[in-house]
Protein backbone atom coordinates (compact mmCIF):
# COMPACT_ATOMS: atom_id res chain seq x y z
CA UNK A 1 0.00 0.00 0.00
CA UNK A 2 1.39 3.37 -0.92
CA UNK A 3 0.03 7.13 -0.50
CA UNK A 4 0.67 8.92 -3.79
CA UNK A 5 -0.84 11.17 -6.31
CA UNK A 6 -3.38 10.39 -8.96
CA UNK A 7 -4.95 12.92 -11.92
CA UNK A 8 -7.22 15.23 -11.12
CA UNK A 9 -7.24 18.72 -13.44
CA UNK A 10 -4.57 20.10 -15.46
CA UNK A 11 -4.23 21.63 -18.88
CA UNK A 12 -3.13 24.18 -21.58
CA UNK A 13 -6.28 26.94 -21.87
CA UNK A 14 -8.34 24.76 -19.60
CA UNK A 15 -8.24 22.47 -16.44
CA UNK A 16 -5.73 19.48 -15.46
CA UNK A 17 -5.92 17.17 -12.72
CA UNK A 18 -2.97 15.48 -10.93
CA UNK A 19 -4.29 13.44 -8.10
CA UNK A 20 -1.13 13.10 -5.93
CA UNK A 21 0.39 11.97 -2.81
CA UNK A 22 -2.90 11.49 -0.42
CA UNK A 23 -1.11 11.86 3.14
CA UNK A 24 2.66 11.39 3.89
CA UNK A 25 4.34 7.58 4.10
CA UNK A 26 3.82 5.94 7.91
CA UNK A 27 0.66 8.28 8.42
CA UNK A 28 -0.84 7.51 5.17
CA UNK A 29 -0.47 3.68 5.45
CA UNK A 30 -1.26 3.40 9.73
CA UNK A 31 -5.03 5.16 8.46
CA UNK A 32 -5.76 3.06 5.45
CA UNK A 33 -4.77 0.21 7.23
CA UNK A 34 -7.11 1.11 10.49
CA UNK A 35 -9.54 2.12 7.81
CA UNK A 36 -9.69 -1.07 6.16
CA UNK A 37 -9.53 -3.32 9.12
CA UNK A 38 -12.71 -1.66 10.10
CA UNK A 39 -14.67 -1.84 6.92
CA UNK A 40 -12.92 -5.41 6.88
CA UNK A 41 -11.34 -4.70 3.12
CA UNK A 42 -8.12 -5.49 1.87
CA UNK A 43 -5.93 -2.02 2.36
CA UNK A 44 -5.40 0.30 -1.08
CA UNK A 45 -3.30 2.68 -2.25
CA UNK A 46 -4.37 6.04 -1.00
CA UNK A 47 -4.36 8.99 -3.31
CA UNK A 48 -4.81 13.02 -2.87
CA UNK A 49 -5.30 15.67 -5.53
CA UNK A 50 -4.58 19.30 -6.84
CA UNK A 51 -5.77 21.01 -9.56
CA UNK A 52 -3.45 23.02 -12.16
CA UNK A 53 -5.18 25.60 -14.43
CA UNK A 54 -3.81 26.85 -17.34
CA UNK A 55 -5.19 30.06 -19.02
CA UNK A 56 -3.88 32.94 -21.84
CA UNK A 57 -2.42 35.22 -19.05
CA UNK A 58 -0.85 32.44 -16.32
CA UNK A 59 -1.08 29.11 -14.47
CA UNK A 60 -2.69 28.51 -11.44
CA UNK A 61 -2.71 25.66 -8.87
CA UNK A 62 -4.96 24.84 -6.63
CA UNK A 63 -4.41 22.47 -3.88
CA UNK A 64 -5.18 22.50 0.10
CA UNK A 65 -1.99 22.14 2.41
CA UNK A 66 -0.92 22.78 5.74
CA UNK A 67 -0.40 26.37 6.59
CA UNK A 68 3.55 26.91 6.42
CA UNK A 69 3.68 30.03 7.27
CA UNK A 70 1.93 33.59 8.15
CA UNK A 71 2.75 34.85 4.23
CA UNK A 72 -0.51 33.11 2.31
CA UNK A 73 -0.34 36.03 -0.38
CA UNK A 74 2.30 35.05 -2.02
CA UNK A 75 0.90 31.25 -2.26
CA UNK A 76 -2.45 32.74 -3.24
CA UNK A 77 -4.87 31.83 -0.12
CA UNK A 78 -8.10 32.23 -0.64
CA UNK A 79 -9.58 30.28 2.08
CA UNK A 80 -8.28 28.34 5.21
CA UNK A 81 -9.82 25.57 7.88
CA UNK A 82 -8.87 23.71 10.81
CA UNK A 83 -7.19 20.90 11.32
CA UNK A 84 -9.00 17.99 13.35
CA UNK A 85 -11.30 20.25 15.72
CA UNK A 86 -12.44 24.52 15.08
CA UNK A 87 -10.68 24.79 18.19
CA UNK A 88 -7.31 23.40 17.39
CA UNK A 89 -7.42 25.85 14.08
CA UNK A 90 -6.27 28.36 16.56
CA UNK A 91 -3.17 27.38 16.46
CA UNK A 92 -1.11 27.66 13.08
CA UNK A 93 0.28 23.65 13.20
CA UNK A 94 -3.41 22.78 13.32
CA UNK A 95 -4.94 24.76 10.00
CA UNK A 96 -4.56 24.19 6.48
CA UNK A 97 -4.88 26.46 3.44
CA UNK A 98 -7.09 26.70 -0.28
CA UNK A 99 -4.56 28.42 -2.68
CA UNK A 100 -4.95 29.59 -5.91
CA UNK A 101 -1.65 29.76 -6.51
CA UNK A 102 -0.55 31.77 -9.95
CA UNK A 103 2.49 30.52 -11.27
CA UNK A 104 2.64 27.49 -8.54
CA UNK A 105 3.54 24.21 -8.32
CA UNK A 106 2.60 20.46 -7.36
CA UNK A 107 5.17 19.21 -5.12
CA UNK A 108 4.59 15.48 -5.81
CA UNK A 109 3.50 15.77 -9.78
CA UNK A 110 6.78 13.68 -10.73
CA UNK A 111 4.75 10.94 -8.69
CA UNK A 112 1.63 10.82 -9.65
CA UNK A 113 -0.11 7.90 -10.91
CA UNK A 114 -2.10 8.45 -14.27
CA UNK A 115 -1.90 12.01 -14.55
CA UNK A 116 -2.00 14.87 -14.75
CA UNK A 117 -5.30 13.56 -16.58
CA UNK A 118 -6.16 16.52 -18.81
CA UNK A 119 -10.02 17.09 -18.05
CA UNK A 120 -10.95 20.22 -20.86
CA UNK A 121 -9.38 22.51 -22.93
CA UNK A 122 -12.27 24.64 -22.63
CA UNK A 123 -11.25 28.62 -21.37
CA UNK A 124 -14.71 29.24 -20.15
CA UNK A 125 -14.62 26.42 -18.26
CA UNK A 126 -11.11 26.79 -16.61
CA UNK A 127 -12.20 30.81 -15.47
CA UNK A 128 -15.61 29.46 -14.04
CA UNK A 129 -13.20 26.55 -11.76
CA UNK A 130 -10.98 29.53 -10.78
CA UNK A 131 -14.12 31.19 -9.96
CA UNK A 132 -15.84 28.62 -7.70
CA UNK A 133 -12.74 28.43 -5.54
CA UNK A 134 -13.36 31.20 -3.52
CA UNK A 135 -16.72 29.58 -2.39
CA UNK A 136 -15.28 26.29 -1.20
CA UNK A 137 -16.72 24.88 2.41
CA UNK A 138 -13.78 25.02 4.93
CA UNK A 139 -15.12 22.58 7.96
CA UNK A 140 -12.34 20.68 9.59
CA UNK A 141 -10.30 18.77 7.78
CA UNK A 142 -10.46 15.04 8.45
CA UNK A 143 -13.87 15.34 10.23
CA UNK A 144 -17.34 14.81 8.76
CA UNK A 145 -19.17 17.94 9.87
CA UNK A 146 -21.15 18.51 6.49
CA UNK A 147 -22.58 14.98 6.80
CA UNK A 148 -21.40 13.95 3.11
CA UNK A 149 -20.37 10.64 3.98
CA UNK A 150 -16.55 10.14 4.76
CA UNK A 151 -14.17 13.23 5.55
CA UNK A 152 -13.15 16.36 4.35
CA UNK A 153 -10.14 16.93 2.49
CA UNK A 154 -8.05 17.87 -0.02
CA UNK A 155 -9.61 15.41 -2.34
CA UNK A 156 -13.13 16.87 -0.88
CA UNK A 157 -12.07 20.54 -2.26
CA UNK A 158 -10.88 19.59 -5.73
CA UNK A 159 -14.15 17.44 -6.26
CA UNK A 160 -16.13 20.05 -4.55
CA UNK A 161 -14.56 22.86 -7.22
CA UNK A 162 -14.67 20.62 -10.43
CA UNK A 163 -17.93 19.83 -9.88
CA UNK A 164 -19.18 23.17 -9.00
CA UNK A 165 -17.02 24.53 -11.33
CA UNK A 166 -18.95 22.42 -14.30
CA UNK A 167 -16.92 20.19 -14.99
CA UNK A 168 -17.99 16.63 -15.75
CA UNK A 169 -16.47 14.30 -12.82
CA UNK A 170 -17.97 10.77 -13.98
CA UNK A 171 -15.01 9.94 -15.50
CA UNK A 172 -12.29 10.87 -12.57
CA UNK A 173 -10.82 7.85 -10.51
CA UNK A 174 -8.27 6.60 -8.52
CA UNK A 175 -5.97 4.37 -10.42
CA UNK A 176 -6.77 1.04 -10.26
CA UNK A 177 -6.53 -0.56 -6.36
CA UNK A 178 -6.40 2.81 -4.96
CA UNK A 179 -8.52 5.30 -3.40
CA UNK A 180 -8.73 8.94 -2.46
CA UNK A 181 -10.67 9.76 0.52
CA UNK A 182 -12.86 12.27 1.03
CA UNK A 183 -13.76 12.73 -3.02
CA UNK A 184 -17.11 11.60 -2.67
CA UNK A 185 -17.87 14.08 0.08
CA UNK A 186 -16.46 16.80 -2.30
CA UNK A 187 -19.10 15.96 -4.82
CA UNK A 188 -22.10 15.39 -2.61
CA UNK A 189 -22.05 18.78 -1.02
CA UNK A 190 -21.42 20.75 -4.31
CA UNK A 191 -24.65 18.66 -5.83
CA UNK A 192 -26.40 20.05 -2.41
CA UNK A 193 -25.10 23.58 -3.06
CA UNK A 194 -26.43 22.75 -6.85
CA UNK A 195 -23.50 22.58 -8.75
CA UNK A 196 -24.39 22.23 -12.47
Amino acid sequence: MRSRAFGAPSTSIGCRSALGATSSGSTGRVYEAAASCIQRRPARDLYHSALQIEVPEATFVIEQTPVPNLSGEERGVVARGAVGSRLAGRFRTFRYEIRVWRGGHIPDVAEAVDSPRRLSTDEDVARRVLDVVRRVPTPPWGRDELRAGEMWNSNSVIAWVLASGGVDTDSIQPPVGGRAPGWQAGLRVAARNGSP
